[in-house]
């Protein structure tokens, strides 16, 4: 196996999603399923057990759902990016996902060449911001007065480029997209955003695009 294959685990507790994602991800050269699961306890079992780059979790399993799994592997296995599969309606659990330490969410229904990228961003350390339902899920889930109110002194404290760094990561852009649509090189997209957390305080790019969404940015 190539130390460069990507390790994915698939969690689901429907065996024909989890053949599905399977058939998807496996077509791509770079990426290996090493690990299925059927439940949120499986799941953190196998990320403590073994490496995996990348943890496709469905939101709700039986015995412990995908959110107290994230949680966990969060916690337990803190190199494993974790990715929550949802579907329309399920936003406010992907929220709470997202505070867990989850790097991102996609939809049940992403097309193949959607999740492939998800991946590999994942494993690349970049959040997974589906585009179609990002603003929704924020505005809907995460935005109220007192939020918006200490948004606005946390891009205050960054220069224009920064700022407009965090306009894009917010839109869901990854770093690659973000350097071509500024004209600069990947690795001066990734310093700027590596300023934003650090001056936002934030952990990571989700936490960083709710709080563009916060501040107005995307309005």
């Amino acid at each position: 196996m190539s130390e460069r294959e990507i390790r994915v685990l698939i969690a689901d507790d429907e065996r024909l999603m989890r053949a599905g994602v399977r058939m998807i991800v496996e077509t791509a050269e770079d990426i290996v399923v090493a690990a299925e699961a059927g439940s949120g306890p499986e799941a953190v079992e196998v990320c403590v057990r073994q490496r995996i780059d990348v943890a496709l979790l469905d939101i709700r399993m039986p015995g412990g759902d995908g959110l107290a799994a994230a949680a966990e592997i969060a916690r337990l296995a803190p190199d494993t990016r974790v990715v929550m599969l949802t579907t329309f309606g399920e936003e406010r659990y992907v929220a709470q996902a997202m505070r867990a330490g989850a790097t991102g969410f996609v939809l049940k229904d992403t097309g193949p060449t959607e999740l492939i990228r998800a991946v590999r961003l994942a494993a690349a350390g970049e959040s997974v911001l589906g585009p179609r339902i990002t603003r929704d899920l924020i505005e809907r889930h995460l935005l109220g007065p007192a939020r918006a109110r200490d948004a606005g002194p946390r891009v205050a404290r960054l220069t224009d480029a920064e700022r407009e760094v965090l306009k894009l990561v917010g839109e869901g852009l990854s770093n690659a997209e973000i350097a071509q649509r500024l004209h600069i090189g990947v690795g001066t997209a990734k310093a700027h955003l590596s300023r934003v957390l650090t001056k936002m305080d934030c952990a990571n790019r989700v936490q960083a695009a709710i709080v563009a969404h916060e501040a107005g940015l995307l309005d």
